[in-house]
């Protein structure tokens, strides 16, 4: 991805928040590229550079987003519960909602897959996939826009208040390990990894 000069760095994984934040943005636009597609092809055969922007988005959701999941569920989540923090319990309910969220993602993703690896392998798809596919992700879209909302709106400020940084740089630490790269925590210098 090119730099653009003036614009804001993305979190790393001693800010875990705005790391998750920073994720929201990369399914919002994986998943406007998957939606365009949809939209612009209606089934039909694929031009090179469109194929690649459907593998590269179906990779992103298969890949990343799992773990995305996990961060929050293994990371975020139970700390969040075991804070014993009273400003925390408001949100019990949200944070069980936002769990099962997550089982229906990963349905409505099942079904993006299958009907894209289909695209792919078969060259087109009939008229009734095409309008189903873009059915499933307008689906999508409105659920991660009420997801993201709540997460972004109350858990992750929420979470930003109550735990204190070294439950913080433990979630920085367990997604980092998530991805195979080696932690760094902050003020720590680069010869003490």
């Amino acid at each position: 991805m090119p730099i653009t000069i003036g614009s804001k760095q993305g979190a790393d994984f001693s800010d875990p928040i705005g790391l998750l934040s920073d994720c929201h943005r990369r399914i919002e636009s994986f998943l406007g590229v998957l939606v365009t597609l949809a939209v612009q092809a209606e089934g039909a055969a694929l031009e090179t550079e469109q194929r690649v922007a459907l593998e590269t988005s179906l990779r992103y959701f298969r890949l990343a987003a799992p773990r995305h999941t996990l961060d929050e569920e293994e990371s975020l989540f139970p700390r969040l519960l075991d804070s014993n923090d009273p400003r925390v319990q408001p949100v019990f309910s949200s944070l069980q909602k936002l769990s099962e969220d997550h089982r229906v993602a990963e349905e409505r993703h099942r079904q993006v897959d299958e009907l894209a690896d289909r695209w792919l392998s078969d060259g087109a798809l009939s008229v009734e996939d095409s309008r189903r596919l873009c059915n499933v992700l307008a689906e999508l879209t409105d659920f991660y826009v009420a997801h993201i909302a709540v997460e972004e709106q109350q858990v992750f400020p929420l979470a930003g208040d109550v735990l204190g940084p070294s439950a913080l740089e433990l979630i920085g630490s367990e997604m980092a390990g998530r991805r195979g790269v080696a932690f760094k925590a902050p003020g720590e210098s680069p010869s003490a990894s």
